[in-house]
């Protein structure tokens, strides 16, 4: 992986996370234990630090950065969608943030929240705990049911799965001509879209 000391600040990283080998570390970057962090995930401690939590994850593409002075914080088991930006944010213990969301300066996102997909917090935002935050800008709709957080956490405890079948079991090849007979699928835990779970 690309992990770059800015002056005399190194990132840190657990030997128990994975970090996909195209994601970028550098500077003030933490990492901690069971994190996941996809491929092309860009998290620059140059400015602000950068703290990634116990069992947390960033997602394919997604960009953590801050301002001086700022912590930009994802805390434990917070789930952040593919594509998804944080600026000098905090999110809390449990939060998801969806897909292409972006949340700003100074925001927090409260415990066992969920931000929807491509949803733009607007910076000093503050939620709640269990708060759903939709739309552009962000606004509180309702509470998060116990239902939703719960699948949430199933999610959650996938990406923790992930970090360490990637750990023992992802590695550099060249592709196949063609697909092999009888190819086989990557075996999970069968867990549905939201949408389809709900009754």
């Amino acid at each position: 992986m690309p992990v770059y000391a800015f002056e005399d600040l190194v990132p840190v990283v657990h030997p128990t996370a994975f970090v996909h080998p195209t994601a970028i570390l550098i500077g003030d970057v933490i990492v901690g234990a069971g994190v996941y962090v996809g491929p092309s995930a860009s998290l620059r401690g140059d400015f602000g630090r950068i703290i990634l939590e116990d069992g947390s994850n960033i997602q394919d593409n997604c960009t953590m950065h801050g301002f001086q002075g700022t912590d930009t914080v994802v805390e434990v088991d917070g789930h952040i969608g593919h594509g998804a930006i944080l600026h000098s944010a905090r999110i809390g213990r449990g939060a998801l943030v969806g897909m292409n969301s972006v949340v700003m300066d100074g925001a927090v996102i409260g415990p066992e929240s969920i931000v929807a997909a491509q949803c733009f917090v607007k910076a000093g935002s503050r939620f709640g705990p269990r708060s759903l935050v939709a739309g552009v800008p962000g606004k509180l709709v309702r509470e998060v049911t116990d239902e939703e957080f719960a699948w949430k956490m199933e999610g959650t405890k996938q990406y923790q799965e992930l970090a360490q079948r990637c750990r023992t079991g992802l590695r550099e090849t060249a592709p196949l001509t063609e697909p092999e007979p009888d190819r086989p699928t990557v075996q999970w835990a069968d867990l549905k879209p939201l949408y389809q779970s709900k009754g």
